[in-house]
């Protein structure tokens, strides 16, 4: 073997020194989510989390796992990658919480042409900020640099969680019955989804002025992390004031809420009940995109739909853990979701 000079791993592009201070950055951001169950800190080959029994009859994991999409690449336009790590988590855990489930923990990968620190610590502070707010640990992760395959300053993001329920106490369409009232749970934009279209329509404004928004630039409007909604759909729960949730995500409220609603079972929701955000009407105007486009691509200001028994007491319920909602329709027997109001 040759003890000269040759080729190198940095020169390759990737970054060994960078790595290791990467993982110290991030050590105190992780030690922030710790909750019971976490067995070990990061550094292993394997996050350990210690399965949970007390109160269970039957313990049913739920796992899921989501990305940020091409939102990402309105944080890098902006240079702002604090907010994106929340989106991450608020993806995967708004799916767990769909069955009941209380997430338990958190794993991200995060891919990187260039490996900054000080950038890959700005989004796993957003990651821990999010697991912080879902009440789940980030118990592991992989940051990968990838020089040649992705530019310098691009980055992608994949999250996966697993959460808990007890079988008997699982929602779904298996809960759902006839006349039960639909009630939205109030977004703060466009999440996480929409963004190919939404980036088409902006990729000749001015992201840092306002459009009208009155209260924040284009740019803040288009970074607002994505609700998360674990803690006042579990609280509902336990309560046993819902019988289904849906996660309103790409496809809108028309392709997502079908996906909880038993076979022959439909739904009316009244669009007029809503109040959307402003930048979903900066985006409208900008783009002349239809009314129906709009509903079929975007939240509209509402990520998270419940299937309740009682619309006006999951309401009451909902306020009280600091979420606006209100009743917007309700289960019927037509088959289909309609949206009255859209021609």
């Amino acid at each position: 073997m040759s003890n000269g000079e040759g080729r190198t791993y940095a020169a390759a592009g990737v970054h060994l020194d960078a790595a290791e201070e990467t993982v110290e950055r991030l050590k105190p951001h992780v030690a922030r989510t710790a909750r019971r169950g976490v067995l070990e800190g990061i550094g292993g080959f394997g996050g350990l989390f210690e399965m949970p029994t007390k109160g269970f009859k039957h313990p049913v994991l739920v796992s899921a796992t989501d990305g940020v999409g091409t939102k990402l690449e309105i944080a890098r336009q902006l240079n702002r990658h604090d907010t994106v790590g929340v989106d991450l988590v608020a993806m995967v855990v708004d799916d767990i919480v769909v069955s009941g489930a209380e997430p338990l923990f958190f794993l991200d990968y995060v891919a990187v042409g260039r490996l900054d620190p000080a950038h890959v610590e700005q989004v796993v502070a957003g990651i821990a900020a999010g697991c912080e707010e879902a009440g789940c640990a980030l118990i592991g992760g992989e940051t990968a640099e990838h020089p040649g395959v992705m530019p310098a300053d691009q980055y992608d993001l994949v999250g996966f969680g697993v959460g808990v329920v007890d079988r008997g106490r699982m929602l779904g369409a298996h809960r759902v019955e006839l006349g039960d009232d639909v009630v939205a749970m109030a977004s703060t934009g466009l999440h996480s989804n929409g963004y190919s279209l939404a980036r088409s329509i902006v990729a000749d404004l001015d992201l840092d002025a306002d459009h009208g928004l009155k209260v924040q630039t284009l740019g803040d409007a288009l970074l607002r992390p994505t609700r998360i909604y674990t803690r006042p759909c579990l609280y509902l729960a336990s309560r046993r004031a819902v019988h289904a949730l849906c996660h309103v995500t790409g496809g809108g409220i028309e392709g997502n809420l079908g996906r909880v609603l038993p076979e022959g079972v439909g739904a009316v929701i009244d669009i007029s009940t809503f109040t959307p955000p402003d930048v979903f009407g900066v985006l409208q105007r900008e783009g002349r995109v239809a009314d129906a486009e709009m509903w079929r691509t975007f939240n509209m200001g509402a990520g998270m739909l419940g299937i309740v028994p009682d619309g006006q007491e999951a309401v009451r319920l909902l306020g009280a853990s600091g979420v606006d909602a209100w009743v917007c329709g309700a289960v019927d027997d037509s088959g289909g979701v309609r949206l009255l109001g859209l021609d």
